[in-house]
């Protein structure tokens, strides 16, 4: 009975301390791990968002956009290129547009407007 009050009471500090370690992040901040996450999505390629967008290199304008074209295809908003990128290039599934995840996701591209140093950006 002790070691199940032990073991009850360790889970419960372990438990707050992630929810106190991730409270703290910012959205932006959640985003960007996200944007370099390879199991975004389900995403089956081995590749993130910023295997392609380095720094955020050609997403950071892309939330004042008007009218978003990926690949040659019309999105009707920046989750629905975000989706289309995880899908194509990620080789992974759809998240809800809705989603703590998506939101995240929305809030980094949102924050990169006028900050992708080329010091981020990695040389080819």
């Amino acid at each position: 009975m002790k070691t199940v009050k032990i073991a009850f009471i360790l889970m419960v500090i372990l438990g707050l301390s992630f929810a106190f370690a991730f409270a703290g992040n910012t959205p932006e901040e959640r985003g960007k791990a996200l944007f370099s996450d390879t199991a975004l999505g389900g995403g089956t390629a081995g590749k993130s968002c910023n295997s392609c967008h380095p720094g955020g290199k050609g997403v950071e304008k892309l939330a004042e956009k008007k009218e978003i074209v990926v690949m040659g295809k019309k999105m009707e908003n920046v989750e629905a290129a975000v989706n289309f990128c995880i899908v194509n290039a990620l080789k992974g599934k759809e998240i809800d547009p809705k989603s703590d995840q998506m939101k995240d996701l929305v809030a980094y591209i949102k924050s990169l407007k006028g900050k992708v140093p080329a010091a981020e950006i990695p040389k080819k």
